[in-house]
């Protein structure tokens, strides 16, 4: 057992220097209010070999780190320290033990059950490969806050984790607007399945996910490889599957896939932001195929479900408010979950910082700055098209090898707005602009970012073509 304050006095010079090179690493690749919430209270306090130390604030700290920002701060460790760096987390006033490495998850928080954050699920009876099922542990069915905005897809979801395949839901689609709790709902059901029977091999995967994953496939000559992954799984969860839209290859793979998998009596699990038929660039036949089983929505929560999904987190978060102060927050913020955590994120951040007292003012201004931020839905096509038409660039020129000038700088700024305005991984943007690598697009985002701050015609061209993007698709 290592005492935090030894650690410190003994290793802090050494653990300071790399950490700070790890943040040197990560700065430009978020928001400057990202890097200065979420990074900069990190604390390194301990190196020994190739692992690192570092403690965070709170356990919503962990949670929030773990959940955004893992391949940043994995990349990082692994440049500085090379491939065998890890990086081992404690939270603030808790002990440091030895870390349970799982690459290239991160390294467990020590308090945590490391058995109830393994990502593989296998069949030891048969000796099959391990299966990475990519499911959040924190996502349960117990903390989903149950409500009659979701009351359907809750029991419809639970049925499934309790018996997947067995049901008459099968596949289940759940559709529903942003930050209404749909990934939360079908991560519970992985987690539900795998506490009943850790044989079962169930995986969860984004629509983008599958998609870049298909590709590299073809790319490498693994598309064998990759069916049979998919092929031999007891429960498929597929997020957003809206983002297979008019990929056709992409949906020819899954459709197959999913015939194989509805046939021999699998689970499959969809969520969309719209129901099946109002899905566009996708074929009538997997269309039919998604109206086999249920189809359920999930809505806005109401007035009380609002106020007990408040309570639950800010219980979680270790943050008090007054009975005024929720009634506050849900009677402005009604439109989605992730709002209503938006504000309690806020408060925590500004604890974080050294602030003692939550305020009722401090309440109301942050109610009013999340409640007036326009959400938009912002895809990388809709940023290449609208920097093509700005600068007057072909848009199938941007993705060839030319290093034409005003080309390259459009590259440059499209591949910053695609990874400032949307979840996009390094690799999905350099896919898009015609498969270059990660290295590419950091250097992109880094040239970009600096013309930003040295130039004022980029700034102010930049700002332009954000809000037209935004104009576009509010």
């Amino acid at each position: 057992m290592v005492n935090s304050q030894i650690a410190l006095r003994d290793s802090a010079p050494d653990a300071v220097s790399v950490w700070n090179e790890c943040l040197e690493n990560i700065k430009p690749l978020v928001p400057v209010m990202t890097f200065n919430t979420w990074f900069v209270p990190i604390k390194p306090i301990a190196l020994a070999g190739d692992t690192l130390t570092i403690q965070l604030p709170n356990n919503f700290f962990y949670d929030w780190i773990a959940e955004r920002y893992n391949s940043f701060i994995a990349k990082s460790i692994k440049e500085v320290l090379g491939e065998q760096g890890v990086i081992k987390y404690v939270v603030m006033n808790e002990e440091l033990k030895e870390p349970e490495v799982t690459e290239p998850q991160l390294t467990s928080k020590i308090t945590m059950d490391p058995s109830s954050l393994s990502q593989e699920t296998t069949d030891e009876a048969d000796g099959s490969e391990p299966v990475e099922s990519n499911i959040n542990p924190k996502y349960t069915f117990e903390n989903f806050i149950k409500g009659e905005s979701n009351q359907l897809a809750r029991a419809a979801a639970y049925a499934i984790g309790e018996n997947p395949g067995g049901t008459s839901f099968n596949p289940l689609f759940i559709y529903g607007g942003v930050g209404l709790g749909k990934t939360h709902l079908i991560q519970a059901i992985g987690n539900a399945v795998l506490q009943n029977n850790r044989r079962k091999k169930v995986h969860y995967i984004s629509a983008d996910r599958f998609t870049l994953d298909f590709v590299q496939s073809i790319q490498y000559n693994k598309k064998q490889e990759f069916t049979n992954r998919f092929k031999k799984l007891d429960v498929l969860i597929i997020d957003d599957i809206h983002g297979l839209s008019g990929k056709e290859r992409t949906l020819d793979e899954f459709f197959f896939i999913f015939n194989t998998l509805h046939q021999a009596g699998k689970q499959i699990v969809l969520t969309s932001d719209r129901p099946p038929n109002e899905l566009t660039g996708i074929s009538d036949r997997l269309i039919s195929r998604f109206n086999w089983g249920l189809t359920t929505d999930i809505q806005p929560p109401d007035f009380e479900t609002r106020m007990a999904i408040l309570n639950d987190k800010a219980d979680n978060y270790g943050i008090k408010l007054t009975g005024e102060m929720y009634d506050y927050i849900a009677t402005h913020i009604t439109s989605n979950i992730r709002e209503l955590e938006g504000v309690l994120l806020k408060l925590l951040a500004k604890i974080s910082f050294g602030f003692k007292d939550i305020t009722f003012e401090m309440v109301k201004k942050i109610v009013k700055e999340i409640s007036t931020t326009k959400k938009v839905i912002i895809g990388i096509d809709v940023i290449t098209k609208v920097v093509c038409e700005h600068m007057r660039i072909d848009e199938k020129k941007i993705r060839d090898k030319t290093r034409k000038k005003e080309i390259a700088e459009a590259r440059q700024i499209a591949m910053y707005l695609s990874k400032m305005m949307t979840n996009s991984t390094l690799k999905m943007i350099g896919l898009h602009f015609g498969g270059r690598d990660h290295s590419t697009v950091i250097h992109a985002i880094t040239e970009t970012e600096h013309r930003v701050n040295t130039e004022k015609r980029t700034k102010d061209m930049i700002e332009e073509i954000q809000n037209k993007i935004e104009l576009l698709c509010s």
